[in-house]
């Protein structure tokens, strides 16, 4: 669980997505005679847009860095389509650039990729790209191992601001005991907790670490709690102090005890604090009444299944209507909550995939549809290899009483 760019992304999407009605016949005909065309606006996009070549903008283009880039094999036409203001640009590094991936041991289809897929490229400094390659050179094996990571996360490593705070952060998460392996995914997956300044990073730590104490947790343990803790979700120190110890009085206000809130965290991997207080009340309300559970079987269920906590109350409503239409009933839900993970159409598709198997999960233990898409379809298997087993085995050797 790492952004939410995707959401205002879609809302932009539905915002200019207003059917266009094209003129036809005569009407195009008396358009062209009346006006004349205008030459297309230019408007340099942001990278989530697109925007389409015309003749005009290739007017426009920086000759000398199309000839560079087509000189080192690069598909103009996937650039112009994708970013094609990077070809507006006055100053650009194209030969520079391409020397720095070849010095690193990158072949000419290796950079011609890169730079297809990330034109940015060309007009980062070679000065502030070989600081870059320096740092990711601190928690890389070799020059190999390097080109491979950029190859795969050309934006991550052409991002080549805060970088003397991002070296900062990375000889700190390997003071605190991270594997270099870790920090490299840091860097390629979760870029923004290197943005974030030391000092924060540092007091996030800290305040984890003192929570972990405060709740039980054992003084030779917390290392290695906190180390997992942070590889599992590296966006925990993006936190506040604040958000956590709300999160901690809300749940502790909830009758929570300690060794149940130190299980919730560690089972959550830290997403717990970027719950708020209120939708946390609201879960728990909604769980008590749908399950009329006692405190105490309240928060068993869910110490047991944590999701409980994470899904707003609509969400949980919608599910369990779609698996009691399904004829499952709520005892049912209750002894095997973690159901709630999945979606409706998750449901209902296992729920055929089993019933075509004849196993009737109105009468049986939910635990049969939980799990990942692995996980489940590795279960079925089983079950399918079981159903099909001869009752007896031909070849074996038969005891008959003399």
């Amino acid at each position: 669980m790492w952004t939410f760019s995707a959401l205002r992304c879609g809302n932009l999407a539905r915002a200019h997505s207003m059917p266009w009605r094209l003129p036809t016949g005569h009407q195009l005909c008396r358009l062209c005679l009346l006006r004349k065309p205008r030459p297309a606006l230019k408007i340099k996009p942001s990278s989530a847009c697109v925007t389409y070549g015309t003749d005009s903008q290739s007017d426009k283009e920086n000759k000398r860095t199309v000839e560079k880039l087509s000189a080192c094999s690069v598909d103009i036409r996937k650039i112009r389509r994708l970013k094609g203001w990077v070809l507006l640009e006055e100053k650009t590094y194209v030969e520079e650039i391409a020397n720095i991936l070849k010095e690193l041991g990158a072949n000419k289809t290796v950079i011609a990729s890169i730079l297809e897929r990330c034109p940015e490229a060309i007009i980062c400094s070679p000065a502030a790209v070989n600081t870059k390659r320096k740092l990711w050179q601190m928690v890389c094996k070799n020059e190999a191992e390097l080109v491979q990571l950029i190859e795969q996360f050309p934006e991550s490593f052409f991002t080549v601001k805060d970088q003397e705070n991002q070296k900062l952060n990375v000889q700190f998460f390997q003071e605190l005991g991270l594997k270099n392996v870790v920090i490299s995914r840091f860097l390629t997956t979760a870029s923004s907790i290197f943005h974030n300044s030391v000092e924060n990073n540092k007091q996030m730590i800290g305040v984890l670490q003192e929570s972990y104490l405060n709740l039980g947790g054992s003084e030779a343990n917390a290392k290695v709690w906190l180390l997992k803790l942070l590889s599992q979700n590296p966006f925990i120190v993006l936190n506040s102090p604040r958000a956590v110890d709300e999160t901690l009085k809300c749940l502790q206000g909830q009758g929570f005890t300690d060794s149940e809130v130190l299980q919730l965290l560690s089972k959550l991997k830290g997403f717990l604090f970027q719950l708020q207080p209120g939708s946390i009340q609201n879960s728990i309300s909604f769980t008590k009444t749908t399950f009329e559970c006692t405190d105490y079987d309240l928060r068993q269920l869910v110490v047991k299944c944590p999701a409980l906590l994470c899904y707003p109350a609509s969400v949980l409503e919608e599910r369990i209507q779609a698996l009691l239409k399904e004829g499952i009933s709520i005892a049912q839900i209750r002894e095997s909550p973690m159901v709630l993970e999945l979606t409706p159409q998750i449901i209902q598709y296992r729920i055929r995939k089993l019933n075509s198997l004849g196993y009737g999960i109105k009468d049986g233990h939910l635990a049969s549809l939980n799990g990942t898409k692995k996980e489940f379809e590795a279960n079925f298997s089983k079950m399918q290899a079981k159903q099909g087993r001869p009752l007896f085995n031909p070849v074996a050797s038969l005891k008959v009483e003399e």
